[in-house]
């Protein structure tokens, strides 16, 4: 019953951005068919079906985009559908015959999503990359990392799913609410490098205007200032205190038994190295569970950092249902929340279903139609 509940969406399967993107999408209550290779997509790494938790909450189709009828089927489908997605590089739903002046021959309301890494157009559109590369060339990858380290990869969060499935997301509800102004769909030209650029956005203001270092570990949100960084405990384990306010700062150094600094003296930059010191040494007294108990009722802003296996059983993810269980699987739950239209994760992923009879005929198909796709071959070699 999600707010995107009576929208009809198809998406061209992929991984990372386009696959995160229809997670979103679905849970919040949009029907989406999703449209797989023969054989299924392959993530790479060996991960069984019901692992690949971003194929949640709806059902897969193996068609042949390769072949005439199954470019066919997809014209057919956008037919009825609100939205298209795909994650190929440019050019290629060109030549399977599914451009988007092409799919929107079929229906003009049609909103057309493209996912790539560099973009439909420039010198780098036709190459080869992954979330790295495109975090790397928006200047975010450089900016994160210990001072005088490597930069550091911070997973595939940065172009991949923020800047990259979210965005689409966004573009594609977006172009959806301005049909119903127009009457017209369009394409929603959505790359990495773009979206991660526009998530450093506060950061090249503050270095325009002075307020940033180019180098990282040495700015106030990179972990170079002593009041917003992680720290080791007793037991090997790490918290992270993120006081940037200066009642949150005193209220720090005041749980930690400082004394002789200033909260006025905050950002006074040639005090950093000393006070990280000395911070460093008193975490290092106590366990994780110990500062947990000492910081449990001061506002400074700290928090015990936990692995993937501890986040599901803390205390506060578990009485907000942060995580969920479907078929077996721990897995966060749908997100953002709605007060009436509530999203759901309808179910686990799907392994895709080869000319799924009861799927096309939901999107309009007839017995018939569905028995001449399955014959001229767009469902795969039998």
């Amino acid at each position: 019953m999600g707010p995107l509940k009576g929208f009809k969406i198809i998406e061209v399967a992929g991984i990372g951005p386009t696959q995160f993107c229809g997670m979103l999408l679905a849970d919040m209550g949009a029907s989406i068919i999703r449209i797989e290779r023969p054989g299924g997509t392959d993530v790479g790494v060996g991960l069984p079906a019901r692992f690949n938790l971003m194929n949640r909450s709806r059902p897969a189709i193996a068609v042949d985009l390769k072949s005439a009828a199954g470019s066919q089927l997809i014209l057919k489908l956008c037919e009825s559908a609100d939205a298209i997605f795909e994650g190929f590089r440019p050019g290629v739903m060109e030549k399977l015959g599914l451009a988007p002046d092409i799919c929107r021959q079929r229906n003009r309301r049609l909103v057309v999503g493209r996912m790539t890494g560099w973009g439909q157009d420039g010198p780098l559109a036709d190459s080869v990359g992954h979330d790295g590369n495109y975090a790397a060339l928006s200047g975010a990858l450089a900016a994160i990392g210990e001072k005088g380290g490597s930069p550091a990869i911070p997973l595939n969060l940065v172009a991949d799913f923020g800047g990259g499935g979210a965005y689409l997301a966004i573009g594609i509800l977006a172009a959806l609410l301005e049909v119903h102004r127009s009457g017209e769909g369009q394409v929603v030209d959505s790359a990495m490098v773009d979206g991660a650029a526009s998530l450093m956005t506060l950061f090249y203001g503050m270095y325009s205007g002075g307020l940033w270092r180019n180098e990282r570990g040495s700015n106030f949100l990179d972990g170079g200032a002593p009041f917003y960084r992680t720290y080791k405990t007793s037991d090997e384990k790490y918290v992270v205190v993120c006081a940037i306010e200066p009642r949150f700062y005193g209220e720090l150094l005041d749980t930690l038994g400082i004394t002789g600094v200033s909260p006025q003296d905050q950002h006074n930059q040639a005090n950093w190295p000393t006070l990280q010191k000395t911070i460093e040494s008193i975490f290092v007294t106590k366990t994780r569970a110990e500062w947990c108990e000492t910081f449990a009722d001061r506002d400074a802003c700290f928090a015990p950092v936990l692995s993937v296996a501890e986040a599901p059983q803390h205390a506060h993810n578990k009485a907000r249902n942060t995580f969920i269980e479907v078929d077996g699987v721990v897995q966060p739950a749908p997100a953002p929340r709605f007060s009436r239209t509530v999203s759901e994760v309808r179910s686990g992923p799907f392994a895709p279903v080869t000319g799924s009879r009861e799927l096309l005929l939901d999107w309009g198909f007839t017995n018939d139609e569905i028995r001449k796709f399955d014959t001229d071959g767009a469902f795969g070699s039998k």
